[in-house]
């Protein structure tokens, strides 16, 4: 149990961390003082859960892992590359949407994986996919 304990903090955990360097790489691209504002607020919320999957983690003694190197370095030059050519707001809006849905398709996986293991994952992971949906609803606005 203590090994499927650790799995679903991770997972968790990464899923956030994947989320921040998301918005990290892709601020200093947004021009639209709007879409700016909704992930800079994303991120905090993201940086919030960030912290208390540590959180969870130190009191249970357990040392988090983020994302692998080879893992960061994907994810960044897939944001640079796809917007080199677009850098418009409903394109960054688009990939946002892509990154969120997956969130909220790992948050699905997890319950479903992880069902039994703890209930304050489970509510944490609630959380999570409770924010990704209200993210996800909020982006959408601005691919018109």
């Amino acid at each position: 149990m203590e090994n499927l304990y650790l799995k679903y903090l991770t997972s968790l955990y990464q899923n956030m961390c994947t989320a921040l360097q998301s918005i990290e790489d892709l601020m200093p691209k947004v021009e639209d003082g709007n879409l700016k504002k909704e992930l800079s607020d994303q991120y905090t919320n993201y940086d919030i859960i960030s912290r208390e999957c540590e959180m969870i983690g130190k009191s249970e003694d357990i040392d988090l892992k983020d994302n692998t190197l080879f893992e960061k370095i994907k994810l960044w030059s897939s944001i640079k590359m796809t917007t080199i050519m677009d850098k418009s707001t409903r394109h960054i809006a688009e990939m946002m949407l892509l990154g969120t849905v997956m969130g909220l398709i790992q948050c699905i996986k997890d319950l479903s994986d992880y069902k039994g293991v703890s209930t304050e994952l489970d509510d944490l992971c609630q959380k999570i996919l409770d924010m990704e949906e209200e993210n996800y609803q909020k982006l959408k606005n601005f691919l018109g």
